[in-house]
């Protein structure tokens, strides 16, 4: 064998060393990157709390771990607690000490491209504490997360919950307060926002929701959607709930609702409206429903308490003008004392006329193939006005 013959042996063998060093490099340099990204999402979830405990919403995990290699980035929260400080009007003006939210597990994952998407998931149950003591339990089935543009302003966030359930600690256990099959809440910044006047527009969806002990009305189960916009804010700067109201409030800010659809059995309501906020924090606005199968909730609306405890002159000139509440009143015990159960009888069946009085209120209307009526229903510093009656009232939101 010539001399000529092992040079040429000996240069070609230096292609079969070339790609197993490209890989080992490859590998180096997309682990270099990983750990890098790795520590990039750890800040950012650093930077998350230490923006929403500056709004009063302190975030704390017993053990964090990062992990996801290589692929993915995985921050792994073990023992999860959330302390909400001064988040209600209440809260705030009392100072009472924060309602303390202790969690499952937390897993937050991103992409390693795209660091600034975080999407999470939480383990139930969540227990609700004050001052050390349970005071509500709230379980899913399941509940996930996504939130865009951390550690700077948020462009959008979205929460997705299966099967939520809120019950109340009681001596005897747990009473329960809400159930739902289905909530989604997504919100963003809206495209119409700018820097000194940001927007938020909002969405809510919820199935098979029923609330205990607010209002009849809330107890059995229902649907909504709600889409809403959100105008008036002076930034996207940590604050607590009750500030961010105040501020929204002093600067003639409005919620805009562009539109709802509520739906309970065979009633159907969709509204759309303007809400702001008086200067002691309550809700002020109007919104104008039309509803199909309205007659059926009357008596869900507390005519008959109204009528037990004395009908206001101002309603009767409304519904049954030339009628005076203290001849009502009268009328009613007089008929009980003669007869055991007749006023009641009377009043119960005093919800068809007030029926017939509130739609002389509306107008004629057609919604989704049905008869229905159109009015509007009020919002005066809290109170909540369905024509002359009033059916709720709000808290103060600072």
């Amino acid at each position: 064998m010539t001399d000529s013959t092992l040079v040429l042996r000996k240069r070609r063998l230096w292609p079969v060393f070339v790609m197993p060093a490209l890989v080992v490099v490859l590998a180096v340099g997309w682990s270099a990157f990983w750990f890098y990204a790795a520590s990039q999402v750890d800040q950012t979830v650093d930077a998350w709390r230490a923006r929403e405990a500056a709004s009063g919403r302190i975030y704390d995990c017993a053990k964090r771990t990062v992990g996801g290699f290589p692929f993915r980035l995985e921050v792994h929260c073990e023992g999860a607690t959330v302390a909400l400080k001064s988040q209600t009007a209440d809260q705030a003006a009392a100072q009472t000490p924060p309602v303390t939210a202790s969690l499952g597990d937390i897993l937050v994952v991103a992409q390693i491209y795209t660091p600034k998407l975080l999407i999470a998931e939480f383990k139930s149950p969540a227990t609700l504490s004050q001052r050390g003591q349970p005071t509500m339990t709230v379980n899913w089935k399941t509940a996930r997360s996504s939130i865009v543009g951390l550690p700077g302003t948020p462009q959008r966030a979205d929460i997705v919950f299966d099967d939520p359930s809120i019950d109340r600690t009681v001596a005897s256990g747990q009473a329960p307060v809400a159930r739902a099959k289905h909530i989604e809440l997504h919100g963003r910044i809206a495209e119409s926002s700018t820097a000194d006047h940001p927007a938020i527009e909002a969405v809510l969806e919820l199935n098979g929701g029923t609330v205990q002990d607010i209002h009849p009305l809330l107890a059995a189960p229902f649907d909504a959607n709600v889409h809403a916009m959100v105008r008036g804010l002076k930034d996207f700067t940590p604050k607590p709930w009750p500030v961010r109201f105040r501020e929204l409030q002093a600067a003639g800010g409005r919620v805009e609702i562009v539109q709802s659809r509520i739906q309970q059995g065979d009633l159907i309501a969709i509204a759309a409206g303007s809400l702001g906020l008086t200067a002691s924090g309550h809700l002020d606005g109007e919104l104008q429903m039309t509803v199909a199968g309205f007659e059926k909730v009357i008596p869900a609306l507390g005519i008959e308490k109204m009528l037990d405890e004395g009908v206001p002159q101002a309603t009767l000139d409304k519904v049954a003008p030339g009628v005076k509440s203290q001849d009502l009143t009268k009328l009613f015990g007089a008929l009980d004392r003669a007869i055991p159960g007749l006023g009641k009888a009377v009043r119960q069946n005093a919800n068809v006329g007030i029926a017939a009085g509130l739609n002389a209120l509306g107008q004629e209307a057609t919604l989704e193939g049905k008869k229905a009526r159109s009015f509007p229903l009020r919002f005066v510093d809290g109170a909540i006005f369905l024509g002359p009656f009033k059916v709720a009232q709000t808290p103060p939101l600072f």
